[in-house]
């Protein structure tokens, strides 16, 4: 089993990487769409299922900077043949992809209002304790915790987590099928096997 990558396939840490990022995403969206049709406010299950998210969420931000570390130290394996448009838009939706994985757990941390309690281990402090919103938010841009949460949940929540995220999850997929299926490439097996 390789573990860097090379011109043909991914290597064993950046498979790593990609499907634990994967279930990171399934495991977030699982958390939070609980909470909302299964929860009550203000009860003990609609706590745990808040933390679980949130737990999940500092997680998928690690696992994206140790992806990020990774994809610069290691070479990516040479594009399928293919159109200079399909080329294009393979690198537009990776782009896309490492942008949403860095935005929702940043607006995810920076508009959650209470303490991150990491899967029960320890806290971590909410964004409204810490120096850095001092400093930029409420003493540089003179608004309350209030005021800068709307539109940070208005990004994570409404935009990004309701339409963006699963279309570009869904368009990621459909692009990885249609490789194995009607192109009939190693696209798809670059990342899920070594031959």
């Amino acid at each position: 089993m390789m573990i860097k990558n090379t011109s043909q396939n991914y290597g064993s840490i950046a498979k790593w990487l990609h499907w634990v990022t994967a279930v990171l995403f399934l495991a977030s969206y699982c958390t939070v769409y609980y909470r909302h049709w299964f929860t009550e406010e203000k009860t003990p299950e609609n706590w745990i299922a808040l933390q679980l998210h949130l737990s999940v969420g500092v997680s998928i931000a690690v696992i994206v900077i140790l992806r990020i570390i990774w994809r610069v130290l290691n070479r990516v394996p040479d594009l399928e043949p293919g159109t200079s448009l399909e080329h294009t838009m393979a690198h537009i939706g990776h782009y896309s992809l490492y942008a949403i994985m860095i935005i929702m757990p940043v607006t995810g941390y920076i508009g959650t209002g209470v303490n991150t309690e990491f899967f029960m281990w320890f806290d971590i402090p909410k964004f409204e304790s810490t120096q850095v919103f001092t400093m930029i938010v409420s003493d540089g841009l003179g608004i309350s915790f209030k005021e800068f949460e709307k539109p940070v949940d208005f990004i994570h929540k409404d935009i990004m987590g309701v339409w963006v995220v699963w279309m570009l999850i869904a368009g990621h997929a459909a692009a990885a099928l249609y490789h194995q299926f009607v192109k009939k490439d190693r696209t798809l097996r670059k990342m899920t096997n070594s031959r």
